[in-house]
């Protein structure tokens, strides 16, 4: 933390701030998410309504807090799940056997298909549900994950004291997770911050096409489709959500940037 500059401190506080809104916003919100509280759509900022009112009239501020929750959550448990699968695959992959060939052949082929383009399909086809969207969150940034995992693995599998651990007679899990991980985890874990940003986008652009979390409820890219009309009367409908998913994407990618920096 001491080592951490100022631009990565306030970067850090940001996160938090999210992290803080995505666990307690429901309780926090003044209204309910579906909640009807003025009359009139698109309304300024004012006393009772801090971010002013929506297309249909309901409170901005509410629900932001309560569509920071689905934004933060689902792209955590995404990035998540596509970093512990893809790292097992990587370092599995990374002993060199006819594994790897097989898991190199299918990761491709994924990787191949445009990440947007495979939402899309994927989600209308099966139904744009949050378990849908977080399989399909993962499954599209799994390749990525396993690239990296395979990369960092193989280089530290070519180091001498894994060599020695081999002539010793270590067997292939001791060396895996005794040699090769403990020294891939912290690259691991910047690798960790740029999907969470990935997969904020990616929900993002699929909210904003329709097939994203479905009303009542609704994440950040929901409220800016939702709210887009208000753009040309300058409504904080549509500008704080958008500004919203840039504070934490921006931010993620200065602490990763600035704890790489310090590493090196």
């Amino acid at each position: 933390m001491r080592r951490l500059g100022p631009g990565a401190l306030v970067a850090l506080a940001i996160i938090a701030a999210w992290v803080v809104i995505a666990a307690t916003g429901s309780w926090l919100a003044p209204h309910g998410s579906g909640e009807v509280v003025d009359l009139d759509a698109f309304n300024p900022a004012s006393r009772a309504f801090p971010l002013g009112t929506d297309y249909l009239g309901r409170d901005v501020l509410s629900r932001v807090l309560n569509a920071a929750r689905y934004t933060v959550g689902i792209a955590f448990v995404a990035a998540a799940m596509a970093m512990v699968t893809g790292t097992l695959f990587g370092l599995a992959a990374a002993t060199g056997t006819w594994l790897d060939i097989i898991l190199s052949r299918i990761f491709d082929t994924i990787l191949a298909i445009p990440t947007l383009m495979f939402g899309l399909v994927v989600v209308a086809s099966l139904g744009p549900s949050i378990p849908v969207l977080i399989g399909t969150l993962a499954v599209v940034y799994t390749p990525g994950a396993f690239r990296t995992a395979r990369a960092l693995a193989m280089n530290v599998a070519a180091l001498d004291f894994v060599t020695v651990a081999r002539a010793r007679g270590e067997r292939l899990p001791h060396i895996v997770v005794r040699e090769i991980l403990p020294n891939v985890v912290v690259p691991l874990a910047a690798d960790f911050g740029v999907r969470f940003v990935l997969v904020v986008l990616l929900l993002s652009g699929l909210s904003f096409l329709g097939v994203g979390v479905q009303p009542p409820e609704a994440d950040l890219g929901s409220l800016v489709r939702e709210n887009v009309a208000g753009l040309g009367f300058g409504s904080l409908a549509v500008l704080f959500p958008a500004l919203a998913i840039a504070s934490l994407t921006v931010s993620v990618n200065l602490l990763i940037d600035s704890v790489s920096a310090k590493r090196r």
